[in-house]
């Protein structure tokens, strides 16, 4: 099916940086590449590199590395927006994030840079909370900053599975659902159609649950790993084919009116691996867009 009115009637909220009829956004990783924390300096020349192709960035905690006191200045200078993270997954990592924010956000220009705030990424999926511990998080988050818009980001099939309801039917006011058709193992010929599919089974099923076209939905992520990554299953690494795959796939999920975050904006050469879910190690630190150096691995314009 195609992408549900839902989906388009977000796209007029959100800065408007590419030509097809979504938005592009990146995923953003807090450290350098010999594992420092970034500072606003950084940030700044992470902002140069990426402002032709998208303003809008996504972090996945507060308080980890300062992000949000280093990030909000440099994204109010080059003008970006942030979708800013929380780890909710233990009290004290919800604390510490939430403590972050009131500080960052205490200055009123930073809080101009804000786009949304995720309390969560993929809690769901890695089974860490419940739906209704995950919601009471939101919820008490959105109290503190009433302003703002609140949201969590999570694996595609638990929006889709009846796993995320009680989220969906809670007041939530932003979705970002993650699809990587890497990670199903799928081969680069099917990627694409796996990757499309999935954003329409999931976004169908929060528009159906939700019963309203009040709630903003976003692929959280996306991506596929270059030259140097491990191949998972039927996925092959490498450069030409998370090439493609941004041709055929996110940028065809663009035409479409899909908003979607790219996973990510630049390698992380100090990144520990993942295991995924064959229980083999699996490198991270080959799926930027851009080297760690920032220059770009493919052409980031969507063709016609």
């Amino acid at each position: 099916m195609r992408p549900s009115s839902l989906i388009l009637t977000a796209l007029a909220t959100v800065p408007a940086v590419v030509s097809a009829a979504g938005t592009l956004g990146f995923a953003l990783g807090d450290t350098l590449s010999d594992g420092n924390c970034k500072m606003q300096a950084d940030y700044e020349a992470d902002f140069d590199a990426l402002k032709s192709v998208s303003t809008l960035v996504r972090t996945y905690s507060a308080s980890s590395c300062n992000t949000a006191q280093q990030i909000l200045p440099a994204a109010v200078a080059k003008g970006f927006k942030v979708v800013l993270g929380v780890w909710p997954d233990t009290d004290d990592a919800y604390n510490l994030d939430k403590t972050a924010l009131q500080s960052a956000l205490s200055d009123s220009s930073n809080a101009g840079a804000v786009y949304a705030i995720t309390v969560g990424s993929e809690a769901l999926y890695r089974g860490s909370l419940t739906a209704q511990a995950l919601l009471s998080k939101i919820q008490d988050m959105q109290s503190t900053f009433p302003s703002m818009k609140i949201g969590t980001a999570d694996s595609w099939n638990k929006f889709q599975d009846g796993t995320a309801d009680p989220i969906i039917q809670g007041g939530i006011k932003l979705i970002l659902a993650n699809a990587f058709s890497y990670w199903q193992g799928q081969t680069l010929t099917n990627s694409s159609h796996s990757y499309l599919d999935d954003l329409n089974q999931a976004f169908g099923h929060v528009q159906t649950v939700a019963g309203s076209m009040d709630i903003e939905i976003w692929n959280g992520e996306t991506g596929w790993p270059t030259d140097g990554g491990t191949n998972y299953e039927s996925a092959i690494a490498g450069t030409q084919n998370a090439a493609t795959f941004y041709q055929q796939g996110v940028c065809a999920a663009l035409a479409w009116g899909f908003n979607v975050f790219y996973f990510e904006a630049f390698d992380e050469p100090s990144k520990p691996a993942s295991i995924g879910t064959n229980g083999e190690s699996e490198d991270e630190t080959h799926w930027g867009a851009y080297t760690a150096d920032r220059v770009a691995k493919f052409p980031m314009s969507c063709l016609d």
